[in-house]
Formats: C-alpha cells, sequence, structure tokens
C-alpha cells in the first residue's frame, strides 16, 4: 500500500490523535506521560483527561497506528508509533500546514 493510500484510510485525525501521535514520535511513553507531554506540545490548551486517553488508545491500537510496547516496568503500559502511526502524523502535519496556508492567503485579501 503507497503512503497516499494509508494516509487516505487513516485521515484527517481528530485533535486528540494527533495530539497522542505527535507526543509518541520522540519515542515510548506511558499514558500519564503522554498526557502531560500533550499538555507541553499544547501549551495547555488541549487538556486530555483518562477517558480520552486510552479511548482514544484503544481505537489507534486497533486502527495500527500505536502498539503497547513490552517494556520492564510492569506497572506501566507503555506504547509507541506504528510505521502507520508516523505516516499518519507525517500526513495530518502536511494537511495542516496546507490548510494553514490556505487561510493565511485567504486573510491577507480580506
Amino acid at each position: 500500500m503507497s503512503r497516499m493510500d494509508e494516509s487516505r484510510r487513516t485521515g484527517p485525525l481528530t485533535p486528540a490523535v494527533f495530539h497522542i501521535l505527535l507526543a509518541l514520535h520522540a519515542g515510548e511513553r506511558h499514558g500519564y506521560d503522554i498526557m502531560q507531554q500533550v499538555k507541553q506540545d499544547s501549551q495547555g490548551s488541549v487538556k486530555m483527561g483518562p477517558g480520552t486517553l486510552y479511548g482514544s488508545l484503544d481505537r489507534m491500537i486497533a486502527a495500527g497506528l500505536v502498539v503497547e510496547s513490552n517494556t520492564q516496568d510492569p506497572r506501566r503500559i507503555y506504547y509507541k508509533l506504528t510505521a502507520l502511526g508516523q505516516t499518519a502524523l507525517r500526513s495530518e502535519s502536511e494537511r495542516l500546514t496546507a490548510v494553514a496556508a490556505i487561510a493565511r492567503r485567504q486573510l491577507k485579501t480580506t
């Protein structure tokens, strides 16, 4: 399957899914760490509680974007991106960049 086909299958992403993928881009993280990274990345504008986080992670695992990681810490479940998750993050970033460019052009003309 080509990258274009994969991006059509996964996008556009919800803000919660996008921020989770972005938080996992740097490496494996457990749930609380993901929530803290989302808060930091969004400068506090995205508030993600446990229900949103774990509901999103369950759907992301089912969609093949994220997998649970084998770790040495039995107290926590760590998550990491799959190749499809990396592709989805890249595609959504490109889509958002294009939308922002359109918005900037239109706002200059008004």
